[in-house]
């Protein structure tokens, strides 16, 4: 199966060999073999390419699953045992990433140097989730998910603030309430979380009673605090990522009443060895750290 994603992820037969460090004729073999295994072919040979048949595109993504869980295994296993070389696969998403990860990875380094972190990051929620249940990683640090069939554990909670230049009028005070914000120009990102489809900043502003004005689009939470932190408009963003992202260069105001949603590590099966160091080792950054507070 792996040779056969291989072959599909380069659509050549001498490019898939080449990195498999097999001849070609040995991986046409193997994949053969794959082929008479489920009754048909799974590719298309053309002159210079290879596609997918029908029979192809309905066996890839359980290839993809098998091939991953399988590594997946190997993982866990080099990881529960302390082996040089293993890894723990975590998934999440791009603010905490960029806020509240880098800390943590340096204190795992310290404590754990013969398991490598691998970071898999993705732009929403849902896609996080996705990726997860798809066999992309060990386990996944982000907005604790409402409904999740395997471990969940809450490991703090993220506030939401307003990111605003120093020179903004509304730079001098702590907090502000969404209803003052409808007349300012707001920037906004891909990344924003959606609340039953529909995006948070627009179902909040308008119970509020306006509708945000968009002066600009960015496809990472992070470009959109530096636009805010130069004063193209406010932009609301976890307060982690913004420390993490633009450090002292801006003013974080906190919404009144505040805005928080929780974090924790989820997982599609139990917690162990690597994958349970490294969220109890999240999950005590959380209670010593003011901008990830726990419930």
């Amino acid at each position: 199966m792996e040779y056969f994603l291989t072959v599909v992820e380069e659509s050549s037969f001498t490019r898939a060999a080449d990195l498999l460090h097999v001849t070609q004729p040995a991986l046409s073999h193997q994949v053969k073999a794959l082929e008479r295994s489920v009754g048909g072919d799974l590719l298309e040979r053309m002159p210079r390419a290879v596609r997918l048949t029908p029979m192809g595109r309905a066996f890839l993504p359980y290839a993809q699953l098998a091939v991953r869980s399988a590594r997946q295994a190997e993982r866990a296993a080099r990881a529960v045992a302390g082996a040089a070389g293993g890894e723990l696969h975590v998934a999440t998403v791009h603010a905490v990433a960029v806020g509240m990860l880098p800390p943590l990875a340096a204190r795992w380094r310290a404590a754990h140097p013969g398991v490598a972190l691998v970071l898999r990051e993705y732009g929403s929620t849902e896609v996080l989730e996705e990726q997860l249940e798809r066999g992309a990683a060990d386990l996944a640090v982000g907005p604790q998910p409402k409904e999740w069939a395997g471990p969940v554990v809450p490991v703090g909670r993220e506030e939401l603030v307003i990111v605003v230049p120093f020179d903004d009028p509304l730079a001098g005070r702590g907090a502000v309430r969404l209803a003052e914000l409808a007349d300012r120009d707001w920037i906004r990102c891909a990344m924003e979380p959606l609340v039953e489809g529909q995006p948070v900043i627009d179902r909040a502003c308008g119970a509020a009673g306006f509708v945000p004005r968009t002066v600009m689009r960015t496809e990472h939470t992070s470009t959109a605090v530096r636009m805010a932190a130069a004063g193209v408009g406010i932009v609301m963003a976890p307060a982690h990522m913004v420390r993490g992202a633009v450090g002292e260069d801006c003013v974080l105001l906190s919404l009144d009443p505040p805005w928080h949603r929780p974090l924790a590590v989820f997982s599609r099966v139990p917690l162990t060895g690597a994958a349970a160091a490294f969220a109890g080792l999240l999950g005590q950054g959380a209670a010593t750290d003011g901008s990830a507070r726990r419930d």
